[in-house]
């Protein structure tokens, strides 16, 4: 699957790898498609900043994960 339509890893970026402890690690969602939707698969924390609720996915490790690309797919239809 290494670098196909739906599996992308670059090793050369200067943020690789942004989370640690994937073995096969997609870049494919480097910024994930799914940041804007308020019910995601992904574990997203959530923190009050200047009265507003905002998402935090610094430890969502779902959109790098090769084996959840249908998955990404199906929310985005």
């Amino acid at each position: 699957m290494k670098n196909s339509y739906r599996f992308f890893e670059n090793r050369d970026c200067q943020y690789y790898p942004c989370h640690e402890g994937l073995e096969d690690f997609n870049c494919l969602f480097c910024y994930c498609p799914l940041y804007s939707r308020e019910h995601c698969p992904g574990r997203p924390e959530y923190k009050e900043i200047n009265g507003r609720r905002v998402k935090i996915c610094s430890n969502c490790t779902f959109p790098h994960k090769p084996e959840n690309y249908d998955a990404i797919i199906q929310f985005l239809k």
